[in-house]
């Protein structure tokens, strides 16, 4: 993921409350003498730095882990499209602005280790219950015994995080201002979420935003 250094992250605090926020993604693993890595999408559970999921037992992905045991979760989101035109301000042509996408990418890289014991596989799934539904008056997920053993569990140790907040960090106020103001008054999917971002201060330098092994 290429990442300029006005598209870099800020914090810590602003990467995980986006990957917390989206708790989907696509968990992929390279295996070994593969053509193309395995790629499945996923719900997820950032704990700490610690990312908890858990797969079909007889999922793909399990056979390239066990040829290497390291993976990356991919998490997008907050996208909006940019037309050309809201990039103009003032007496500026808008059909010599660049349209654009503006979107958030949060890339966790680790070794991933593999659960088969139904009372881990159960812990797992207890930890994304317990965060999904908060309160819920829910059945343990021990209780369904054998089923457990068709489920496999995965813990990721994050060990690196790339993040990319493009969000028009390398503009002025002046245009950062008014593709706001436009995202604000279209009001399509993702153009709130896109908006906030577009409102905070843009990164500064690149380099670590927190979290072990951050790139």
């Amino acid at each position: 993921m290429l990442i300029h250094p006005h598209d870099a992250g800020r914090d810590e605090e602003e990467w995980r409350a986006f990957v917390a926020a989206q708790g989907f993604g696509h968990l992929v693993a390279s295996g070994v003498g593969r053509a193309v890595p395995v790629v499945v999408p996923t719900q997820l559970l950032l704990d700490g730095d610690h990312v908890w999921l858990h797969l079909a037992a007889v999922n793909p992905l399990l056979g390239a882990l066990a040829e290497q045991p390291r993976a990356v979760m991919s998490v997008a989101g907050d996208w909006a499209y940019i037309p050309a035109a809201w990039k103009a301000v003032g007496d500026e042509d808008p059909r010599s602005a660049i349209p654009t996408t503006y979107y958030a990418a949060v890339q966790l890289t680790g070794p991933v280790t593999v659960l088969e014991d139904p009372e881990e596989v159960a812990a797992v799934l207890r930890r994304q219950l317990l965060a999904l539904e908060p309160g819920a008056d829910l059945v343990d997920p021990s209780t369904h015994g054998a089923k457990l053993r068709a489920i496999r569990g995965l813990r990721l140790d994050v060990d690196e995080v790339r993040v990319k907040l493009k969000y028009g960090g390398n503009v002025d106020d002046a245009h950062r201002s008014a593709i706001a103001e436009r995202l604000a008054q279209r009001g399509g999917p993702g153009d709130a979420a896109a908006l906030a971002h577009v409102r905070r201060p843009a990164a500064g330098t690149p380099g670590r935003v927190g979290g072990p092994g951050v790139v």
